[in-house]
């Protein structure tokens, strides 16, 4: 069975974790797996959003407990250390998570440990009115390596961050709405079609000025306000492509321009 589900439609990457009778807790195959998927999506012609989702009734229950934490933990060698450091956890936590292409996490179920690291990495996030969301790490005897502490003090603020690292107690859909985790809560079967309307109204945009903003918003993170403020002011003047501008501008003008203000 294919454990990482990949797939190209309509300039959209579909990246489906697939081991639903585990969680779909990801094993060192499916981390190397993920990896080659986010490397790929980068450079690929035919891909400007990537929407991240699992298979069943669980988005990722986080690392396998029997494959993936003895070799980067339990019994870890120096070496080992080095490289999940390096890439973190399936790629795009750390290492691939300067990607300028958006991607979108479909929050179908439980997002645990490294599984709410994953969905923490990705850009915006829609849940599954089903969906929970934990930091179980410290019944494990450590806590998030990937991203997920420090994501969740960026995205939510250090209370939230607190009581979940430190409980290790789940929270659900609409808490995580209420913490700003989250961008929308939907119902389960509307999941993907709710993610995918996502997805279109980011392509409908110019996607240098999409890029640049996202870039603008990862380099702006923990600055100083003037670096903030001159980092915007040269990324913006200095993204546009000027006959892009000008055929964007045009469809403005003639009122043939999608997601028009009270259209």
């Amino acid at each position: 069975m294919i454990e990482i589900g990949y797939e190209i439609r309509d300039r959209i990457a579909y990246v489906t974790l697939n081991r639903p009778q585990a969680k779909n807790a990801v094993t060192p195959d499916m981390h190397d797996a993920l990896c080659r998927v986010w490397a790929d999506f980068e450079h690929s012609d035919d891909a400007d959003v990537a929407i991240l989702t699992g298979a069943g009734d669980a988005f990722c229950a986080g690392a396998d407990l029997a494959t993936y934490v003895p070799i980067n933990y339990v019994d870890a060698t120096p070496n080992r250390v080095r490289d999940i450091v390096d890439m973190g956890f399936g790629g795009l936590t750390r290492g691939l998570h300067r990607i300028l292409k958006p991607t979108i996490a479909a929050v179908n179920g439980w997002a645990l440990a490294g599984g709410l690291e994953l969905a923490l990495a990705c850009d915006v996030r829609v849940a599954s009115e089903r969906a929970m969301f934990g930091s179980f790490e410290a019944r494990r005897g450590f806590h998030h390596g990937d991203g997920g502490i420090t994501r969740l003090v960026n995205t939510c603020g250090v209370g939230v961050a607190m009581q979940m690292v430190l409980t290790a107690e789940p929270i659900d859909a609409t808490r995580a709405l209420q913490c700003n985790m989250i961008a929308k809560v939907v119902p389960h079967e509307q999941l993907m079609q709710e993610a995918e309307v996502l997805a279109g109204q980011i392509l409908r945009n110019s996607q240098r000025g999409v890029r640049s903003a996202k870039q603008t918003i990862l380099e702006i993170i923990g600055k100083p306000l003037d670096d903030q403020l001159r980092t915007e002011g040269w990324n913006s003047y200095t993204c546009l492509d000027q006959e892009e501008a000008r055929e964007l501008l045009g469809r403005f003008f003639d009122k043939t321009d999608t997601g028009r203000a009270g259209g």
